[in-house]
């Protein structure tokens, strides 16, 4: 059985205006390729176009003899699992409109977005997000069905209300033998101006707000960085981000149904590595978040390396922050020696680290999400990773700007996107038009009106400007860039992505607005402290003895010197030393409301809810008392008391102010 076995020949993009037909499309086409991989149980299983067609008519079919309509909601939860993804296209064919949440939110935060998005049903992966739905119900009784990809430990559940998705398939199969052209006439009345997902926002400064993201917004954005990179349906990538997040919908999804490549679906994250090593991609996304952990794994793993092998690594690292990214660019004055010397590191030490990183066979990897800061991408440059920058947002299909292979600057997100126009406000603030934007916040007219403009430009509310050569630089969020008292510009985010450079680092908040100096809060890197601390025979009971430890002390100031040093040289940013530091007694976490879920900091929530801290660091004192709640995984409430040493960090005269005196 096929999706769509009268699907005519001679397609066009004005035809395959919706992700429904261009997966009947695929089963036509490229029916015996595979579409997507996932490893179970150490075992790779693989689906072809057509597998994948056959198992989406089932499910689509399911769902509307469970009764689900056009218009109708779908929440999809779960770690990255080719039925979830399913999901989306089954519901899309009946013309209803998938809502991925985070997998990690608890039932609170997903009674929030159910409610607001105003859900009938839900797609989830196993019993832990089954239970989140159960325990929702009671004060969200809208819900209806919930229907589960994992049926371990889901026995003895009630049946009437929670499906396991087989038997929801098998129903759905009787469906269409009963109904044979109900999919194929509901799939036909699809348009691309439809609404093809909801997709929440971080809620970094207030509640989530529900963006409506058409099939042509999706569609345009997928095949103008499709065709801007070269990607085909010989590529593979790997789904292990959140399925809720907008890069994840735009690499994993909508990239996937336009060029027809291959998805693969690791088993947890922990075997993320692991899975990538065996899979080779060719094609890799990430935030910054995770090329900063993979920085930390390697040098951990360099620290316990023999001396030989530190001496070498130290060696052509060298070369490689030398001349790597230059040569990777194509730059021809590279000199005859460092090319020498380049490919001899890139047998000892590049090759063997890209290999160890899973990124042997890949043409081409991205970053967005977060600024990523230019010594950590160069690193990943020079080691001959075709690591590049895009420039987006959940409104924007996280599709504005691209960075073109040979002309990839270390501190701009690249040239406007395909049928992207780009123009700076003249309060600085970056303002984006195209085919790519959102149709509209969920059931909020006021918030839509107020990021749009009378020209048709979404305000991004990021600063930033283009340089000489059409490349756009962001300096910041635009509410977040500030002045010193000085009146010099204080870039939070900037100075905390030097910060989080060092691997010993792996958070950092930084304060400055109105105040005469720069200080900042740091959290340590658990596993990169940890093991700089046991080779040096430094016992230690959990993160909070760690962090208050003289000797961490004395190693993160050495990180913030550097980044002063770095700082010094920048002549925009270079008042922007931090002065005075702490590292803060717990790990700023989600749950607690101190990140998003995709972890960008609530800089705001956390200047107040450490408020006696900030001010400590603007006093004489060098040690405060503090007391924390936290909260835990099973919804229980704890207290951190620790005490806080606050350090002075050595700052460096900035030329201005040499002049001036």
């Amino acid at each position: 059985m096929s999706l769509s076995p009268n699907q005519p020949d001679g397609q066009t993009n004005a035809t395959l205006d919706t992700f429904p037909k261009l997966l009947l499309n695929h089963a036509r086409v490229r029916g015996n390729k595979v579409a997507m991989r996932e490893k179970d149980l150490g075992i790779w299983q693989s689906w072809t176009w057509s597998e994948v067609s056959d198992e989406v008519r089932a499910l689509a079919c399911g769902l509307a003899a469970l009764g689900f309509k056009r218009g109708d909601k779908l929440a999809i939860i779960g770690d990255n699992r080719p039925r979830l993804y399913w999901g989306f296209a089954a519901v899309q064919c009946l013309g209803g409109i998938p809502v991925p949440l985070y997998q990690d939110s608890v039932a609170d935060e997903m009674a929030y977005v159910l409610g607001d998005a105003e859900v009938r049903f839900a797609l989830v992966e196993d019993q832990e997000q089954t239970d989140k739905m159960l325990e929702i119900t009671e004060q969200y009784p809208a819900l209806e069905a919930v229907i589960y990809e994992d049926p371990r430990g889901l026995r003895d559940y009630d049946q009437g209300f929670c499906t396991y998705i087989e038997t929801l398939q098998a129903r759905g199969r009787e469906f269409h033998s009963q109904h044979p052209d109900y999919l194929d006439q509901e799939i036909a009345k699809g348009r691309g101006d439809d609404i093809s997902v909801i997709l929440y926002t971080s809620g970094t400064t207030g509640k989530p707000k529900g963006v409506c993201m058409t099939h042509h917004a999706f569609i345009e954005a997928a095949r103008g960085s499709a065709e801007f990179d070269g990607l085909n349906d010989n590529d593979s990538m790997l789904a292990y981000l959140p399925m809720a997040w907008v890069g994840d919908h735009l690499f994993s999804y909508a990239q996937a149904l336009v060029t027809g490549f291959t998805i693969n679906c690791p088993e947890s994250a922990e075997t993320v590595m692991t899975d990538m090593r065996e899979i080779g991609p060719t094609y890799y996304f990430a935030p910054p978040r995770v090329f900063e952990n993979l920085l930390t794994q390697v040098m951990v793993r360099m620290q316990d390396a023999s001396a030989i092998k530190r001496r070498m690594f130290d060696y052509f690292m060298d070369v490689a922050r030398r001349c790597g990214a230059e040569i990777l660019s194509g730059n021809k004055e590279v000199s005859t020696r460092d090319r020498l010397l380049y490919r001899l590191g890139d047998f000892f030490v590049y090759g063997p680290l890209r290999n160890v990183l899973g990124m042997s066979k890949l043409r081409i990897a991205y970053t967005a999400g977060a600024a990523i800061g230019p010594d950590l991408f160069r690193f990943y440059r020079s080691l001959g990773i075709n690591l590049k920058q895009l420039y987006g947002s959940t409104e924007t299909c996280a599709y504005v700007c691209l960075q073109p292979n040979g002309d990839v600057k270390l501190d701009t997100v690249g040239i406007p996107a395909p049928k992207v126009e780009i123009k700076i406000a003249d309060n600085g603030e970056v303002l984006v038009k195209g085919p790519m934007l959102f149709a509209e916040y969920y059931n909020r007219p006021e918030d839509t009106a107020e990021t749009m403009n009378a020209e048709g430009y979404f305000l991004t509310g990021d600063a930033g400007f283009l340089d000489e050569d059409g490349h756009l630089k962001i300096i910041d969020r635009a509410k977040d860039v500030g002045k010193l008292s000085s009146g010099a510009i204080f870039a939070p985010n900037y100075v905390e992505n030097k910060l989080k450079f060092f691997p010993h680092i792996k958070e950092a908040v930084a304060f400055g607005h109105d105040r005469n100096q720069v200080c900042a809060f740091i959290n340590i890197d658990l596993e990169s402290v940890g093991n700089w601390a046991e080779r040096r025979g430094l016992p230690y009971s959990g993160y909070t003895d760690l962090a208050s430890r003289p000797e961490v002390y004395d190693l993160i100031l050495e990180c913030v010197n550097q980044a002063n040093r770095d700082l010094v040289d920048d002549p925009m940013l270079s008042e922007s030393q931090v002065h005075r530091f702490l590292i803060l007694h717990k790990e700023l976490d989600p749950d607690d409301d101190e990140l998003t879920r995709t972890r960008k900091v609530r800089r705001r929530f956390i200047s107040e809810k450490y408020h006696d801290l900030v001010e400590a660091l603007y006093s004489d004192i060098d040690e405060i008392h503090t007391s924390t709640e936290v909260k835990y995984e099973d919804g229980r409430r704890g207290v951190i008391e620790a005490d806080l040493r606050i350090r002075n960090a050595e700052t460096h005269v900035t030329e201005p102010l040499k002049k001036a005196s």
